[in-house]
């Protein structure tokens, strides 16, 4: 019996045909994944690494235009190029077949199939992937040559990591080609490549909506850990007394309600990538367990008394000064630099504006054709408003202006008007007045609360971490 080589990947909203899927394709492919919906495409490339993607044209059961379709079929042709998209639809319009073929797509597959042709297209499709990918060249999935929708050498890498194309690392929506091209991503990106194929801790800081987590997620997919597990942490979230099970697990009957083993998030992380988000809110009396599992790679699960090895590459993130917290006493030093063995600063959006427009004209794109918009272009009044902004929230912020605009917008020229942004004031002795009343509202209320933190944020109604980081913005 021959040995079944590829790796499939079905995306359909319809539950039947998925399970008529896993069911056929088994017997002829080595490995079959099938998710719901686009909504979770990108994490499930970088986890499973298809050689195909077979995927469907309609997933808003009242429009059946296949624009969705043909909109993810060129974003997976831009972030893995070697992968090879099948279209499956219901309807046999030859218009969308060819439209398809033009972004991209190896073949179109018309519901009902026919088991046998679909098998066949399939296996070409795989094929021709597996070739590109050079899978067959080598045994097993293997890390070294070329990972998935690899084209051309990484500058600093051994070989060629898995998830690149050029300069562009694939990886989420939130790709850091996508980010834009200005200097400091320049930067950033060179930075990546050298980093990306190593070991080495990687600590991410930036205010929020900078896209840390993103960036965490692209040097994984490009790192030789590809095809392990990234977990992430939301450090600030746990509560100091589920810290230690949540972070290294703990034994049946180490409390009242550990009913059975429960693996920590280092075990669950082992072979792959940690990532630890909004490390700079961990509190004092806990870090110190935090660098004895990150120093030893083992951890002691609570209740336990036998010392776990962990294979992990360890990325953390913060948007606070780490340095000024250790000058207050409130980080260790050694876990500081522990952490830091690669510091990686991604800038705030306003202090590269030369990206806003590029960024802005991709999201409305995106949005366009996922809101089946007849959107083209945006006005010069448009981008004029759009660079005369702050942006406090960063990228983040900027995608959520775009997408109501293009929900909003009427024609196909997307005007200032439909972006409903105003240019912040600005004082006559040029600071913008809102910052200015910001810094005026934070010392304000730490000095009502005498330096409380907890109580100051309550009062402004932000939370501790923003209260830091407006700390550090206004050097107070």
């Amino acid at each position: 019996m021959a040995t079944k080589k590829g790796k499939i990947l079905i995306v359909d909203d319809n539950a039947g045909i998925r399970q008529a899927l896993k069911i056929l394709l088994p017997l002829s492919f080595e490995a079959v994944e099938a998710i719901p919906s686009p909504a979770t495409l990108v994490a499930t490339l970088e986890r499973f690494r298809p050689d195909v993607v077979l995927l469907d044209m309609n997933f808003n059961t009242s429009i059946n235009t296949g624009n969705e379709g043909l909109y993810w079929a060129t974003e997976i042709k831009k972030m893995v190029p070697d992968v090879e998209v099948v279209l499956f639809t219901a309807y046999a319009d030859i218009q969308l077949a060819v439209e398809g073929m033009k972004r991209g797509a190896f073949d179109f597959i018309v519901k009902p199939w026919d088991n046998e042709k679909l098998i066949g297209t399939l296996t070409s499709a795989r094929d021709k992937a597996r070739k590109a990918m050079g899978r067959d060249a080598r045994s097993g999935s293997g890390m070294t040559g070329n990972g998935p929708g690899m084209t051309g050498n990484g500058s600093g890498m051994t070989g060629n990591g898995p998830g690149m194309t050029g300069d562009v690392i694939a990886g989420s929506t939130g790709n850091l080609m996508y980010w834009g091209t200005s200097q400091p991503m320049d930067a950033i990106r060179n930075t990546l490549r050298k980093i990306a194929p190593t070991d080495a801790t990687v600590l991410i800081t930036g205010e929020n909506g900078t896209g840390k987590d993103v960036l965490a997620r692209e040097i994984h997919a490009a790192s030789l850990r590809s095809d392990r597990p990234m977990v992430a942490v939301d450090a600030g979230a746990i509560t100091e007394t589920l810290f230690e099970s949540e972070l290294f697990g703990h034994v049946k009957g180490a409390f009242t309600d550990a009913h059975t083993d429960h693996a920590g998030k280092f075990e669950q992380a082992d072979g792959g990538t940690l990532f630890l988000d909004e490390i700079g809110n961990i509190p004092l009396h806990l870090q110190a367990k935090l660098l004895r599992a990150i120093q030893s790679r083992s951890i002691v699960r609570v209740g336990g008394t036998q010392p776990i090895p962990v294979n992990i590459r360890l990325i953390c993130a913060t948007n606070m000064n780490l340095e000024a917290l250790v000058r207050e006493g409130r980080f260790r030093e050694d876990l500081y630099y522990r952490i830091n063995t690669v510091h990686i600063a991604l800038p705030p959006l306003r202090e590269r504006k030369e990206d806003i427009v590029p960024l802005a004209e991709r999201f409305m794109k995106q949005f366009a054709d996922r809101y089946h918009r007849p959107l083209t272009e945006m006005d010069d009044s448009a981008k004029k408003v759009l660079e005369a902004a702050r942006w406090n929230g960063n990228i983040r912020e900027l995608q959520n202006v775009m997408e109501k605009a293009v929900i909003l917008s009427e024609g196909k020229s997307l005007s200032a008007k439909d972006l409903d942004l105003r240019p912040e004031p600005v004082a006559a002795d040029g600071w913008e007045s809102l910052v200015m009343n910001e810094e005026q509202l934070v010392k304000e209320a730490l000095q009502r609360y005498g330096g409380n933190i907890s109580a100051a944020a309550k009062a402004l109604g932000i939370s501790r971490p923003t209260l830091y980081a407006k700390l550090k913005k206004y050097g107070l």
